[in-house]
């Protein structure tokens, strides 16, 4: 993708993402995507929960 450049470890091992502002600019949404995809990425070995205690925690939070 244009505008998006890896950065790898000594074992090329893919640590960081740059990002081109100019090219984030042109367009925005490209980008926010990608970046969905990088945090689903990440939390993929996370604890998993059922919808049930998700809706549990967002209403005692007083985000639902």
């Amino acid at each position: 993708m244009k505008g998006v450049t890896f950065i790898t470890d000594e074992t090329n091992k893919k640590r960081y993402v740059q990002f081109d502002l100019r090219e984030v600019a042109k367009n925005p949404e490209k980008f926010e995507d990608l970046m969905d995809v990088i945090v689903a990425e990440s939390r993929k070995t996370d604890k998993k929960i059922s919808w049930t205690e998700a809706k549990k925690r967002l209403k005692k939070s007083g985000k639902l």
